[in-house]
Protein backbone atom coordinates (compact mmCIF):
# COMPACT_ATOMS: atom_id res chain seq x y z
CA UNK A 1 0.00 0.00 0.00
CA UNK A 2 1.80 3.52 -1.27
CA UNK A 3 1.91 6.53 0.48
CA UNK A 4 -0.58 8.97 -0.29
CA UNK A 5 -0.90 13.39 0.28
CA UNK A 6 0.84 16.33 -1.49
CA UNK A 7 3.22 17.18 1.15
CA UNK A 8 6.49 16.58 0.12
CA UNK A 9 7.52 14.52 2.59
CA UNK A 10 4.62 12.09 2.19
CA UNK A 11 6.05 12.11 -1.72
CA UNK A 12 9.36 11.16 -1.41
CA UNK A 13 8.28 8.25 0.82
CA UNK A 14 5.87 6.97 -1.95
CA UNK A 15 8.92 7.64 -4.14
CA UNK A 16 10.95 5.25 -2.44
CA UNK A 17 8.31 3.15 -1.34
CA UNK A 18 7.89 2.06 -5.67
CA UNK A 19 11.41 2.79 -6.50
CA UNK A 20 13.24 0.06 -4.19
CA UNK A 21 11.25 -2.55 -5.79
CA UNK A 22 11.89 -1.36 -9.09
CA UNK A 23 15.99 -0.44 -8.55
CA UNK A 24 16.07 -4.07 -7.64
CA UNK A 25 14.36 -5.82 -10.00
CA UNK A 26 16.70 -3.59 -12.73
CA UNK A 27 19.80 -4.63 -10.49
CA UNK A 28 18.46 -8.28 -11.22
CA UNK A 29 17.79 -7.59 -14.61
CA UNK A 30 21.15 -6.35 -15.13
CA UNK A 31 22.65 -9.25 -13.08
CA UNK A 32 21.25 -11.84 -15.85
CA UNK A 33 24.28 -10.18 -18.50
CA UNK A 34 26.55 -9.79 -15.90
CA UNK A 35 26.27 -13.91 -14.87
CA UNK A 36 26.57 -14.73 -18.57
CA UNK A 37 29.62 -12.10 -19.13
CA UNK A 38 31.02 -13.08 -15.96
CA UNK A 39 31.39 -16.79 -16.15
CA UNK A 40 31.93 -16.96 -19.56
CA UNK A 41 34.55 -14.12 -19.46
CA UNK A 42 36.87 -17.04 -17.25
CA UNK A 43 37.01 -18.79 -20.01
CA UNK A 44 39.01 -16.47 -21.93
CA UNK A 45 38.73 -13.44 -24.57
CA UNK A 46 37.41 -15.01 -27.03
CA UNK A 47 34.44 -16.45 -25.57
CA UNK A 48 34.15 -12.77 -23.72
CA UNK A 49 34.08 -11.51 -27.22
CA UNK A 50 31.90 -13.96 -28.52
CA UNK A 51 29.01 -13.11 -26.22
CA UNK A 52 29.63 -9.17 -25.90
CA UNK A 53 29.24 -9.24 -29.62
CA UNK A 54 25.62 -8.99 -30.21
CA UNK A 55 25.23 -7.64 -26.93
CA UNK A 56 23.87 -4.12 -28.40
CA UNK A 57 21.52 -6.12 -30.29
CA UNK A 58 19.91 -7.52 -27.39
CA UNK A 59 19.37 -3.98 -25.71
CA UNK A 60 17.98 -2.57 -29.38
CA UNK A 61 15.07 -5.84 -28.93
CA UNK A 62 14.60 -4.68 -25.28
CA UNK A 63 14.47 -1.30 -25.70
CA UNK A 64 11.68 -2.09 -28.46
CA UNK A 65 9.55 -4.16 -26.05
CA UNK A 66 9.99 -2.10 -23.19
CA UNK A 67 9.15 0.87 -25.72
CA UNK A 68 5.58 -0.36 -25.82
CA UNK A 69 5.64 -1.01 -22.24
CA UNK A 70 6.56 2.69 -21.71
CA UNK A 71 3.22 3.39 -23.65
CA UNK A 72 1.12 1.19 -22.03
CA UNK A 73 2.75 2.06 -18.25
CA UNK A 74 1.68 6.11 -19.28
CA UNK A 75 -1.58 5.34 -21.21
CA UNK A 76 -2.53 2.88 -17.98
CA UNK A 77 -1.41 5.34 -15.57
CA UNK A 78 -3.09 8.22 -16.47
CA UNK A 79 -6.32 6.25 -16.48
CA UNK A 80 -5.82 5.05 -12.82
CA UNK A 81 -5.21 8.84 -12.09
CA UNK A 82 -8.13 9.63 -13.57
CA UNK A 83 -10.39 6.98 -11.92
CA UNK A 84 -11.52 5.26 -15.68
CA UNK A 85 -11.25 1.79 -14.52
CA UNK A 86 -13.13 0.55 -17.87
CA UNK A 87 -10.14 2.04 -19.96
CA UNK A 88 -7.46 0.57 -17.69
CA UNK A 89 -9.15 -3.32 -18.10
CA UNK A 90 -9.36 -2.52 -22.08
CA UNK A 91 -6.15 -1.52 -22.55
CA UNK A 92 -4.67 -4.76 -20.02
CA UNK A 93 -6.56 -6.99 -23.23
CA UNK A 94 -4.89 -4.88 -25.67
CA UNK A 95 -1.36 -5.44 -23.55
CA UNK A 96 -1.70 -9.40 -24.19
CA UNK A 97 -2.38 -9.28 -27.74
CA UNK A 98 0.57 -6.87 -28.60
CA UNK A 99 2.54 -9.37 -26.79
CA UNK A 100 2.00 -12.63 -28.67
CA UNK A 101 1.85 -10.53 -31.75
CA UNK A 102 5.08 -8.50 -31.40
CA UNK A 103 7.10 -11.15 -29.48
CA UNK A 104 6.65 -13.69 -32.87
CA UNK A 105 6.64 -11.11 -34.84
CA UNK A 106 10.62 -9.83 -33.38
CA UNK A 107 11.29 -13.78 -32.24
CA UNK A 108 11.28 -14.74 -36.01
CA UNK A 109 13.10 -11.50 -37.27
CA UNK A 110 16.25 -12.14 -35.24
CA UNK A 111 16.08 -15.59 -35.65
CA UNK A 112 16.97 -15.58 -39.57
CA UNK A 113 19.02 -12.74 -39.25
CA UNK A 114 21.29 -14.69 -36.09
CA UNK A 115 23.90 -15.89 -38.66
CA UNK A 116 24.26 -12.59 -39.96
CA UNK A 117 24.98 -9.96 -37.25
CA UNK A 118 28.21 -11.16 -35.81
CA UNK A 119 29.67 -10.42 -39.29
CA UNK A 120 27.64 -6.99 -39.51
CA UNK A 121 28.83 -6.65 -36.13
CA UNK A 122 32.79 -6.90 -37.94
CA UNK A 123 33.32 -9.84 -35.10
CA UNK A 124 36.60 -11.52 -35.53
CA UNK A 125 36.45 -14.42 -37.22
CA UNK A 126 37.39 -16.76 -34.46
CA UNK A 127 34.31 -15.49 -32.16
CA UNK A 128 31.68 -15.34 -35.49
CA UNK A 129 29.86 -18.84 -34.78
CA UNK A 130 30.05 -18.55 -31.25
CA UNK A 131 28.53 -15.20 -31.05
CA UNK A 132 26.21 -16.32 -33.72
CA UNK A 133 25.05 -19.49 -31.65
CA UNK A 134 25.02 -17.38 -28.70
CA UNK A 135 22.08 -15.23 -29.90
CA UNK A 136 20.49 -17.77 -31.97
CA UNK A 137 19.38 -19.55 -28.94
CA UNK A 138 18.35 -16.45 -27.08
CA UNK A 139 16.29 -15.25 -29.41
CA UNK A 140 14.23 -18.95 -29.40
CA UNK A 141 11.74 -17.37 -26.33
CA UNK A 142 11.35 -14.16 -27.92
CA UNK A 143 7.69 -14.00 -26.86
CA UNK A 144 8.09 -15.20 -23.51
CA UNK A 145 10.48 -11.78 -23.21
CA UNK A 146 8.26 -9.61 -24.22
CA UNK A 147 5.70 -10.90 -21.99
CA UNK A 148 8.22 -9.89 -19.08
CA UNK A 149 8.97 -6.67 -20.30
CA UNK A 150 5.21 -5.45 -21.84
CA UNK A 151 2.95 -6.81 -18.72
CA UNK A 152 5.85 -6.34 -16.07
CA UNK A 153 4.85 -2.18 -17.07
CA UNK A 154 0.87 -2.80 -16.70
CA UNK A 155 1.49 -4.04 -13.76
CA UNK A 156 3.86 -1.22 -12.34
CA UNK A 157 1.49 1.23 -13.70
CA UNK A 158 -0.89 -0.12 -10.79
CA UNK A 159 1.99 1.30 -8.57
CA UNK A 160 2.93 -2.34 -8.10
CA UNK A 161 6.80 -2.80 -8.23
CA UNK A 162 6.88 -5.92 -5.77
CA UNK A 163 5.20 -8.28 -8.28
CA UNK A 164 7.95 -7.89 -11.17
CA UNK A 165 10.53 -7.88 -8.73
CA UNK A 166 9.29 -11.20 -7.21
CA UNK A 167 9.36 -12.70 -10.80
CA UNK A 168 12.67 -11.40 -12.06
CA UNK A 169 14.18 -12.50 -8.20
CA UNK A 170 12.84 -15.70 -9.63
CA UNK A 171 14.26 -15.92 -12.85
CA UNK A 172 17.99 -14.70 -12.27
CA UNK A 173 18.29 -17.47 -9.41
CA UNK A 174 17.44 -20.47 -12.59
CA UNK A 175 19.58 -18.51 -14.58
CA UNK A 176 22.83 -18.30 -11.84
CA UNK A 177 21.81 -21.79 -11.18
CA UNK A 178 21.78 -22.94 -14.93
CA UNK A 179 25.15 -21.18 -15.89
CA UNK A 180 26.81 -22.99 -13.45
CA UNK A 181 25.60 -26.55 -14.26
CA UNK A 182 26.00 -25.56 -18.26
CA UNK A 183 28.69 -23.86 -18.22
CA UNK A 184 31.37 -25.35 -15.83
CA UNK A 185 29.76 -29.16 -14.77
CA UNK A 186 28.78 -30.17 -18.33
CA UNK A 187 31.37 -27.87 -20.01
CA UNK A 188 28.83 -26.25 -22.69
CA UNK A 189 30.60 -22.80 -22.30
CA UNK A 190 28.95 -20.28 -24.18
CA UNK A 191 26.02 -22.34 -25.70
CA UNK A 192 25.45 -23.46 -22.35
CA UNK A 193 25.58 -19.62 -20.91
CA UNK A 194 23.09 -19.00 -23.93
CA UNK A 195 20.31 -21.62 -22.74
CA UNK A 196 20.46 -20.78 -19.40
CA UNK A 197 19.83 -16.91 -20.73
CA UNK A 198 17.23 -18.32 -23.00
CA UNK A 199 15.54 -20.47 -19.99
CA UNK A 200 15.19 -17.65 -17.56
CA UNK A 201 13.27 -15.55 -20.16
CA UNK A 202 10.98 -18.47 -20.87
CA UNK A 203 10.41 -18.72 -16.52
CA UNK A 204 9.75 -15.10 -16.31
CA UNK A 205 7.39 -14.34 -19.15
CA UNK A 206 5.24 -17.03 -17.89
CA UNK A 207 5.07 -15.77 -14.04
CA UNK A 208 4.60 -12.46 -15.12
CA UNK A 209 1.79 -13.39 -17.07
CA UNK A 210 0.37 -15.07 -13.49
CA UNK A 211 0.59 -12.31 -12.04
CA UNK A 212 -0.80 -10.06 -14.91
CA UNK A 213 -4.00 -12.13 -15.18
CA UNK A 214 -4.75 -12.26 -11.38
CA UNK A 215 -4.82 -8.64 -11.08
CA UNK A 216 -8.35 -7.63 -10.33
CA UNK A 217 -7.83 -4.36 -11.66
CA UNK A 218 -7.50 -5.82 -15.12
CA UNK A 219 -10.51 -8.37 -15.00
CA UNK A 220 -8.55 -10.06 -17.59
CA UNK A 221 -10.19 -12.79 -19.59
CA UNK A 222 -9.45 -14.80 -22.90
CA UNK A 223 -12.89 -14.52 -24.12
CA UNK A 224 -12.48 -10.28 -24.26
CA UNK A 225 -9.13 -10.93 -26.42
CA UNK A 226 -9.48 -8.57 -29.84
CA UNK A 227 -7.84 -5.88 -31.97
CA UNK A 228 -8.68 -2.87 -30.63
CA UNK A 229 -8.38 -0.67 -33.43
CA UNK A 230 -8.79 3.03 -31.56
CA UNK A 231 -6.48 1.88 -28.35
CA UNK A 232 -3.88 0.22 -30.59
CA UNK A 233 -3.84 4.13 -32.22
CA UNK A 234 -3.79 5.76 -28.88
CA UNK A 235 -0.64 3.15 -28.04
CA UNK A 236 1.06 3.84 -30.99
CA UNK A 237 1.10 7.41 -31.04
CA UNK A 238 3.23 7.48 -27.27
CA UNK A 239 5.18 3.73 -28.22
CA UNK A 240 5.99 4.77 -31.98
CA UNK A 241 7.98 7.56 -30.92
CA UNK A 242 9.08 5.95 -27.79
CA UNK A 243 10.19 2.57 -30.10
CA UNK A 244 11.80 5.00 -32.69
CA UNK A 245 14.15 6.80 -29.82
CA UNK A 246 14.74 3.30 -28.28
CA UNK A 247 15.68 1.74 -31.76
CA UNK A 248 17.28 4.94 -33.09
CA UNK A 249 19.51 4.71 -29.41
CA UNK A 250 20.18 0.89 -29.69
CA UNK A 251 21.92 0.94 -33.72
CA UNK A 252 23.97 3.71 -32.30
CA UNK A 253 25.24 1.77 -29.43
CA UNK A 254 25.42 -1.25 -32.63
CA UNK A 255 27.31 1.21 -34.77
CA UNK A 256 29.33 2.36 -31.57
CA UNK A 257 30.19 -1.10 -30.66
CA UNK A 258 31.15 -1.94 -34.51
CA UNK A 259 33.81 0.90 -34.56
CA UNK A 260 35.63 -0.24 -31.32
CA UNK A 261 35.40 -4.38 -32.21
CA UNK A 262 37.14 -3.02 -34.88
CA UNK A 263 40.38 -2.15 -32.86
CA UNK A 264 41.25 -5.65 -31.67
CA UNK A 265 40.31 -8.73 -29.36
CA UNK A 266 41.59 -7.02 -26.51
CA UNK A 267 40.10 -3.42 -26.94
CA UNK A 268 36.92 -4.45 -27.75
CA UNK A 269 36.76 -6.73 -24.93
CA UNK A 270 37.82 -4.14 -22.58
CA UNK A 271 35.76 -1.84 -24.11
CA UNK A 272 32.69 -4.31 -23.34
CA UNK A 273 32.99 -5.77 -20.30
CA UNK A 274 33.60 -1.78 -18.67
CA UNK A 275 30.30 -1.02 -20.70
CA UNK A 276 28.71 -3.99 -18.57
CA UNK A 277 30.62 -2.88 -15.84
CA UNK A 278 29.39 0.91 -15.60
CA UNK A 279 25.62 -0.73 -15.63
CA UNK A 280 25.68 -1.57 -11.89
CA UNK A 281 26.49 2.01 -11.40
CA UNK A 282 23.33 4.01 -13.36
CA UNK A 283 20.54 0.68 -13.17
CA UNK A 284 19.05 1.74 -9.48
CA UNK A 285 18.35 5.47 -11.61
CA UNK A 286 16.42 3.52 -13.97
CA UNK A 287 14.47 1.90 -10.80
CA UNK A 288 13.75 5.08 -9.87
CA UNK A 289 12.80 6.53 -13.19
CA UNK A 290 10.44 4.07 -13.96
CA UNK A 291 8.72 4.31 -10.24
CA UNK A 292 8.61 7.86 -11.40
CA UNK A 293 7.34 7.26 -14.41
CA UNK A 294 4.44 5.23 -12.70
CA UNK A 295 3.46 8.34 -9.92
CA UNK A 296 4.17 10.99 -12.97
CA UNK A 297 0.90 9.30 -15.25
CA UNK A 298 -1.31 8.70 -12.16
CA UNK A 299 -0.66 12.42 -10.85
CA UNK A 300 -0.91 14.01 -14.98
CA UNK A 301 -3.71 12.19 -15.46
CA UNK A 302 -5.51 13.46 -12.04
CA UNK A 303 -4.35 17.08 -13.53
CA UNK A 304 -2.16 17.87 -9.95
CA UNK A 305 0.36 20.58 -11.06
CA UNK A 306 1.08 20.54 -7.57
CA UNK A 307 2.15 17.03 -6.99
CA UNK A 308 3.94 16.89 -10.71
CA UNK A 309 6.12 19.40 -9.36
CA UNK A 310 7.21 17.82 -6.03
CA UNK A 311 7.50 14.21 -7.69
CA UNK A 312 9.79 15.49 -10.42
CA UNK A 313 12.20 17.88 -7.98
CA UNK A 314 12.40 14.52 -5.59
CA UNK A 315 12.84 12.49 -8.45
CA UNK A 316 16.20 14.75 -9.74
CA UNK A 317 17.10 15.51 -6.12
CA UNK A 318 17.32 11.35 -5.66
CA UNK A 319 18.60 10.15 -8.88
CA UNK A 320 21.41 12.64 -8.96
CA UNK A 321 22.79 11.90 -5.28
CA UNK A 322 22.18 7.78 -5.99
CA UNK A 323 24.35 8.62 -9.18
CA UNK A 324 26.93 10.53 -7.36
CA UNK A 325 27.54 7.70 -4.25
CA UNK A 326 27.47 5.62 -7.25
CA UNK A 327 30.37 7.35 -9.36
CA UNK A 328 32.48 7.40 -6.43
CA UNK A 329 32.27 4.16 -5.66
CA UNK A 330 33.00 3.21 -9.91
CA UNK A 331 36.15 5.12 -9.61
CA UNK A 332 37.62 3.36 -6.35
CA UNK A 333 36.57 -0.06 -7.06
CA UNK A 334 37.45 -0.18 -11.28
CA UNK A 335 39.69 -2.73 -11.26
CA UNK A 336 38.16 -4.98 -8.60
CA UNK A 337 34.79 -4.81 -10.62
CA UNK A 338 36.73 -5.62 -13.90
CA UNK A 339 38.17 -8.82 -12.37
CA UNK A 340 34.75 -9.99 -11.96
CA UNK A 341 34.46 -10.32 -15.39
CA UNK A 342 38.08 -11.26 -16.39
CA UNK A 343 41.43 -12.49 -15.75
CA UNK A 344 43.42 -10.95 -18.52
CA UNK A 345 45.56 -8.07 -16.93
CA UNK A 346 45.96 -5.75 -20.08
CA UNK A 347 42.01 -6.37 -20.53
CA UNK A 348 41.21 -4.95 -16.71
CA UNK A 349 44.25 -2.16 -16.62
CA UNK A 350 42.35 -0.66 -19.60
CA UNK A 351 38.81 -1.37 -18.68
CA UNK A 352 39.75 0.49 -15.55
CA UNK A 353 41.20 3.14 -17.10
CA UNK A 354 37.67 3.97 -18.81
CA UNK A 355 35.45 3.67 -15.91
CA UNK A 356 37.37 5.97 -13.81
CA UNK A 357 37.22 8.25 -16.72
CA UNK A 358 33.21 7.61 -17.00
CA UNK A 359 32.59 7.99 -13.24
CA UNK A 360 32.91 11.72 -13.03
CA UNK A 361 29.86 11.83 -15.25
CA UNK A 362 27.57 10.05 -13.60
CA UNK A 363 25.81 12.70 -11.90
CA UNK A 364 24.62 13.94 -15.55
CA UNK A 365 23.40 10.43 -16.72
CA UNK A 366 21.33 10.45 -13.41
CA UNK A 367 19.87 13.71 -14.20
CA UNK A 368 19.33 12.68 -17.83
CA UNK A 369 17.53 9.30 -16.69
CA UNK A 370 15.29 11.40 -14.51
CA UNK A 371 13.68 13.49 -17.11
CA UNK A 372 13.41 10.55 -19.27
CA UNK A 373 11.51 9.25 -16.56
CA UNK A 374 9.07 12.39 -16.10
CA UNK A 375 8.43 12.70 -19.96
CA UNK A 376 7.52 9.29 -20.59
CA UNK A 377 4.91 9.18 -17.49
CA UNK A 378 3.39 12.19 -19.18
CA UNK A 379 3.25 10.07 -22.40
CA UNK A 380 5.63 13.22 -24.11
CA UNK A 381 7.49 10.52 -25.77
CA UNK A 382 8.63 12.55 -28.98
CA UNK A 383 10.11 15.39 -26.82
CA UNK A 384 12.96 12.71 -25.99
CA UNK A 385 13.07 11.32 -29.77
CA UNK A 386 14.29 14.23 -31.07
CA UNK A 387 16.83 14.95 -27.89
CA UNK A 388 18.27 10.94 -28.47
CA UNK A 389 18.79 11.55 -32.42
CA UNK A 390 20.60 14.49 -32.04
CA UNK A 391 23.01 13.56 -29.22
CA UNK A 392 23.98 9.76 -30.29
CA UNK A 393 24.22 10.23 -33.76
CA UNK A 394 25.33 14.09 -33.72
CA UNK A 395 27.40 13.83 -31.04
CA UNK A 396 28.45 10.24 -30.40
CA UNK A 397 28.22 8.58 -33.38
CA UNK A 398 29.70 11.26 -35.62
CA UNK A 399 32.44 12.35 -33.61
CA UNK A 400 33.65 8.41 -32.80
CA UNK A 401 33.79 7.99 -36.26
CA UNK A 402 36.26 11.60 -37.03
CA UNK A 403 38.14 9.96 -33.57
CA UNK A 404 38.70 6.20 -35.20
CA UNK A 405 39.01 6.57 -38.83
CA UNK A 406 40.34 10.00 -39.00
CA UNK A 407 42.87 10.56 -36.01
CA UNK A 408 42.52 6.82 -35.09
CA UNK A 409 42.58 7.51 -30.98
CA UNK A 410 42.84 4.91 -28.42
CA UNK A 411 39.44 3.55 -26.48
CA UNK A 412 39.96 6.64 -24.72
CA UNK A 413 38.81 9.41 -27.63
CA UNK A 414 35.99 6.99 -28.01
CA UNK A 415 34.91 6.63 -24.44
CA UNK A 416 35.19 10.90 -24.59
CA UNK A 417 32.52 11.09 -27.04
CA UNK A 418 30.28 8.82 -25.10
CA UNK A 419 30.54 10.85 -22.33
CA UNK A 420 29.90 14.08 -24.10
CA UNK A 421 26.79 12.41 -25.54
CA UNK A 422 25.25 11.71 -21.67
CA UNK A 423 26.29 14.91 -20.93
CA UNK A 424 24.34 16.92 -23.93
CA UNK A 425 21.06 14.89 -23.09
CA UNK A 426 21.08 15.51 -19.80
CA UNK A 427 21.15 19.18 -20.13
CA UNK A 428 19.06 19.33 -22.89
CA UNK A 429 15.98 17.05 -21.44
CA UNK A 430 16.06 19.21 -18.53
CA UNK A 431 15.57 22.54 -20.63
CA UNK A 432 13.14 20.88 -22.68
CA UNK A 433 11.05 20.01 -19.99
CA UNK A 434 11.50 23.55 -18.36
CA UNK A 435 9.98 24.48 -21.42
CA UNK A 436 7.30 22.11 -21.26
CA UNK A 437 5.67 22.88 -17.69
CA UNK A 438 5.58 27.05 -18.03
CA UNK A 439 3.76 25.75 -21.57
CA UNK A 440 1.32 23.23 -19.86
CA UNK A 441 0.24 25.26 -16.89
CA UNK A 442 0.22 28.41 -18.29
Amino acid sequence: MTVTGNSEKSIIKELIFLSVPAMTEEILNTLLQYVDTAMVGHLGENATAAVSTTTTIGWLIGGFLHSIGIALLALMSRSVGAGDDDRVKRLAHQAVVLTVLIGAMVGGVFLFLAKYIPRWMSADVAVRHDAYMYFFIISIPMIFRASALILGSCIRATLDTKSPMVVNILANVINILLDWILIYKMSMGVIGAAWATAASYTVAGILMFAVFARKKKFEFSFRKLSFDAGLQKDIAKVGLPAAVTHMTSSLGYVVFAGLVSGMGITTFAAHSIAVNAETIVYIPGYGLSGATSAMIGVAYGANDEDKLYKIIKAAVVITITIMIVNGGLLYWYAKPLMRVFTESERVISLGAKMLRMVAFSEPFFGLMIAMQGVFYGMGKTLNVFVIEVFCMWGIRILCTVICVKVFETSLTGVWYCMIADNICKAILLSLSMVVFMRKQWR
